[in-house]
C-alpha cells in the first residue's frame, strides 16, 4: 500500500509538472518536465517519433552552485508569434518567423535562484535557452558548466569534426555516432594550430540521419557574450552534452543577470531539403541593430591572393615565404605591388566586379607566424611597393572598390588597440569592406578562438565597423550564429574548410561542398572563395601533386549552391581568359536574392538550388555531386508560368572526371519554361550551372 502511494504520488508530481508545445503545423513537439529531483527534462517528437528522448537540462555556476536539480515551476507562460520580416541581405526577400513558445519560471528551492527555460517550436525544429531574469539572489556570477544534454535516438549516421577550440577548418568525417572517435583521424591537414577538446568531443552544427530517414541537426543560434559550444558524445548510449569553451582560467562565461544564454537548437524532418532551407537559427537572432543600411552592398570580387596560395608569389616583402608562411629557398616576388594590383583593377573594370582584395599589402608579413608575436600589424602602413593612395585613385577611375585586408595573427589585443585607426584608412581610401585573418594561437595568451573572449571580439568588429559605415568578412573566427541579422555588415566569414586548402594541402574531398549547407552554412554566408578553374597545381610547379578536387562546372556551381553576398572569382586573372566561355557564368550570376529553392538534398552526397536574382527576372541553377557521377531531372516550375526563358547550360564535358579529366565542361544552350525538365549529367566530382534569363519579344 505504500509503494501505491509512493508511485501515486510521483505520477501525481510528473502530470502537474508536465508541459507540451507544438510546431505551428503540429509535427514537431517538445514535452517538458521535472523529475523526483527537480531537474529539468525535456524530449523532441516529429510526427510522434522520438528525435530527443529524455534529456536534462542545467547549468553549474562556480560560487553558487550547481542549478541542476532541486526546481520548482513558478508559472508557465505560452505565445505564438507569426510575423515577417525582410533581410538586408539574404537567399529570400521575406523571412516567415513562425513559432510557439513556452516559458517555464523556475525556482531552484535551496539557493532560491531562479531560472527560466524557454522553448520555441518552429516547423524546422526547436530551438531553447535559459534566462537569468533580474533578482536578488543572483547577480555577477561565473558559468563553469553547462549540461544541456541531447539524448539521440539511435546510432544515426553523422557528419562530424572535431571539437577543436580552435578551429574549424577539417573535412568532414561520415561514421555512425557509435564510430566517432579523434584518435583515429589523420590530423596531417594543413591546419596550424590544434586545440581539440578530447578524444569524443565534437564540433556543431552536427548533421545526423537516422535509420528510418530522419534529418537531424543539432546547433545554436545567437551566440553573444557567450563561448562557442561543442559537443561531448557518448559513442555507447548516443548522448550529447553541450561542452563550453574555457577561457585562459578556466572558467566559461562572466554573465550578469538579467542576461541569457544563446539558443540551443534542434532541426528535424524526413526531407533533407527543409534543413539547408531553415530560418529559424536567423529568426533565433534580433532583428538589426543598424538604422540606416543603405550602403551595405553584396559584391562580387577577385583579388591577390590566390596567387600566393599557388606560390606565384608572396605575401612578404622579401619574398621568401610559401604559402604556408615557410621559408623557402625559391624567392619569388611580391604579389602586392602596385603595378600588379592595377592589373587587378583592370581586369575587374573590364569585366564588371565590384572590387578587388589586396593581401599582403602592409608591413609585418615577415616575421609572424608562428612566433606568438604580439605586435606585428600596425594595418596603416604600406609595403614600399605598394601606393595606397595610387591605387585607391586609380580605382575610383576605374569604377571599382578596393576590398581591406587586416590579418591581425591572432594578436586581437594588438589589432583592438588599432581597429580604429585602421578603419580611418580605410575610410580615408575608400574601402567599403574589411577581410579580417586570425591565424595563429590567439593573444591574450591562453584564450581560444571559440572562447567568449573572441566572440566577443567578432562581434565586436562588426558593430564598430558599422560606425564607419564598414563590411566585415572574417576568416579563422568562431562560425556564424545568425549574427549578420542583428549586423548585416557582417556580411559573410569563413570559418570552415574552404577552398584554399586545395592549393597546398591534402585539399577537400569532393564530398566536403556537399555537406557544407547542412553544416556550415547554417549559421551565415560563407567566403569559400570559389571559381578555380585551372584545377592541377602543377600548371605553376611541375613538381606540385595537389589538385581542387573538383571539375570546372563544379566551380560554377558552387556561386549557387554555397550562399554569400560576398563572392570571390577566386582565380588568377589570365586563368579565367583561357576560358572566358565558362568565366561568363561567374559574370552573370547574382549575389543576392529574391528566392530560394532547394530542389534536391543529401548531406555527403549531391545538393541542388535554385535562386531568383533580387530585382531581376533571372534564376540561376547549381547542382554538385560528390565522388561518384550522377544523373539526375530538374523541373524547372519554380520559373514563372507563360514566360519563355533562354538557358545556358554549362555542364561537364563527355568523360569528365575530377581526377582524370577535371576542365572539360560544355555549354550549352535551349529555351525552357516552367512545363520544362533538364537533365543533368553530373561527372565524378562534379557538377553544372544554369543561367535562365526571360526572352523578350522584338
Amino acid at each position: 500500500m505504500k509503494f501505491y502511494f509512493t508511485a501515486l504520488a510521483f505520477f501525481c508530481l510528473l502530470f502537474a509538472n508536465a508541459q507540451s508545445v507544438a510546431s505551428p503545423s503540429g509535427k514537431i513537439n517538445v514535452d517538458f518536465t521535472l523529475n523526483i529531483e527537480g531537474t529539468p527534462i525535456y524530449t523532441v517528437s516529429y510526427k510522434n517519433k522520438p528525435v530527443i528522448t529524455q534529456s536534462k537540462l542545467g547549468i553549474e555556476l562556480k560560487e553558487q552552485g550547481a542549478l541542476t536539480s532541486g526546481f520548482k515551476i513558478l508559472s508557465t507562460t505560452t505565445r505564438m508569434v507569426n510575423k515577417s520580416w525582410k533581410p538586408v541581405l539574404g537567399q529570400t526577400a521575406t523571412i516567415t518567423n513562425h513559432f510557439n513558445e513556452l516559458l517555464v519560471a523556475l525556482q531552484q528551492q535551496e539557493s532560491g535562484i531562479k531560472i527560466n527555460l524557454v522553448f520555441r517550436v518552429f516547423d524546422e525544429g526547436v530551438g531553447f535557452r535559459y534566462e537569468f531574469p533580474k533578482q536578488d539572489k543572483l547577480d555577477y556570477f561565473v558559468i563553469s558548466a553547462e549540461n544541456t544534454e541531447f539524448n539521440l535516438a539511435g546510432d544515426h549516421k553523422t557528419f562530424w569534426i572535431p571539437g577543436d577550440f580552435d578551429s574549424q577548418e577539417y573535412v568532414y568525417n561520415e561514421t555512425r555516432l557509435s564510430e566517432i572517435d579523434n584518435d583515429k583521424l589523420n590530423l596531417n591537414n594543413g591546419i596550424s594550430v590544434k586545440s581539440i577538446g578530447g578524444r569524443y568531443v565534437v564540433q556543431s552544427p552536427l548533421m545526423m540521419k537516422s535509420n528510418e530517414g530522419l534529418y537531424i541537426n543539432i546547433f545554436e543560434a545567437a551566440v553573444v557574450n557567450y563561448p562557442v559550444m561543442h559537443l561531448d558524445v557518448n559513442t555507447k548510449n548516443f548522448n550529447l552534452t553541450s561542452r563550453l569553451v574555457p577561457n585562459a582560467i578556466g572558467d566559461m562565461a562572466y554573465l550578469q543577470a538579467p542576461c541569457t544564454t544563446p539558443w540551443r537548437t534542434v532541426m528535424v524532418s524526413d526531407d533533407a531539403r527543409d534543413i539547408v532551407a531553415q530560418k529559424m537559427v536567423l529568426n533565433l537572432n534580433e532583428p538589426s541593430k543598424i538604422e540606416d543600411t543603405s550602403w551595405i552592398k553584396p559584391m562580387k570580387y577577385v583579388g591577390v591572393w590566390w596567387e600566393m596560395h599557388v606560390s606565384k608569389s608572396t605575401w612578404d616583402y622579401s619574398g621568401t615565404q610559401d604559402a604556408a608562411q615557410k621559408v623557402t629557398d625559391k624567392p619569388r616576388p611580391h604579389g602586392a605591388t602596385t603595378e600588379n594590383v592595377k592589373r587587378y583593377i583592370d581586369f575587374a573594370s573590364k569585366h564588371g566586379f565590384d572590387g578587388v582584395l589586396v593581401e599582403g599589402w602592409n608591413v609585418g608579413w615577415e616575421d609572424w607566424f608562428g612566433h606568438w608575436k604580439e605586435d606585428v600589424f600596425d594595418f596603416v602602413t604600406p609595403y614600399p611597393d605598394f601606393d595606397i593612395k595610387e591605387i585607391s585613385d586609380y580605382a575610383k577611375r576605374q569604377g571599382v572598390k578596393m576590398i581591406m585586408h587586416n590579418e591581425t595573427s591572432g594578436s586581437v589585443a594588438n589589432y583592438e588597440r588599432r581597429l580604429d585607426r585602421a578603419m580611418e584608412t580605410m575610410v580615408q581610401y575608400g574601402y567599403p569592406a574589411v577581410k579580417t585573418g586570425y591565424v595563429g594561437k590567439i593573444i591574450p595568451r591562453g584564450e581560444f578562438h571559440d572562447g567568449q573572449a573572441m566572440v566577443n571580439h567578432f562581434n565586436y568588429v562588426p558593430q564598430r565597423a558599422a560606425e564607419y559605415k564598414i563590411m566585415v568578412n572574417s576568416h579563422e573566427s568562431s562560425r556564424p550564429t545568425g549574427v549578420q541579422r542583428t549586423w548585416p555588415n557582417y556580411i559573410a566569414a569563413e570559418a570552415a574548410r574552404g577552398n584554399e586548402f586545395n592549393g597546398w594541402s591534402s585539399g577537400n574531398p569532393p564530398a566536403h561542398e556537399t555537406i557544407l549547407p547542412f553544416t556550415r552554412l547554417l549559421g551565415g554566408p560563407m567566403d569559400y572563395t570559389p571559381g578555380i578553374f585551372e584545377i592541377k597545381m602543377n600548371v605553376y610547379d611541375p613538381e606540385k601533386t595537389e589538385q581542387v578536387h573538383t571539375t570546372l562546372a563544379k566551380q560554377l556551381a558552387l556561386y549557387v549552391t554555397i550562399y554569400s553576398p560576398l563572392q570571390m572569382a577566386a582565380d588568377l586573372p589570365e586563368n579565367y581568359e583561357k576560358y572566358p566561355d565558362a568565366f561568363q557564368f561567374i559574370k552573370d550570376v547574382g549575389i543576392d536574392w529574391d528566392d530560394t529553392k532547394v530542389l534536391e538534398a543529401e548531406p555527403g552526397d549531391y545538393i541542388t538550388i535554385a535562386r531568383k536574382e533580387k530585382g531581376s527576372p533571372n534564376w540561376f541553377l547549381g547542382a554538385i555531386t560528390d565522388e561518384n557521377a550522377r544523373n539526375t531531372t530538374i523541373r524547372l516550375d519554380f520559373l514563372e508560368p507563360g514566360k519563355k526563358y533562354k538557358a545556358i547550360i554549362y555542364k561537364d564535358g563527355k568523360g569528365a572526371d575530377w581526377q582524370k579529366d577535371p576542365i572539360n565542361y560544355a555549354i550549352e544552350t535551349k529555351t525552357v519554361t516552367a512545363s520544362s525538365k533538364i537533365k543533368l549529367k553530373m561527372a565524378p566530382g562534379g557538377g553544372a550551372a544554369i543561367s535562365f534569363m526571360p526572352v523578350t519579344n522584338n
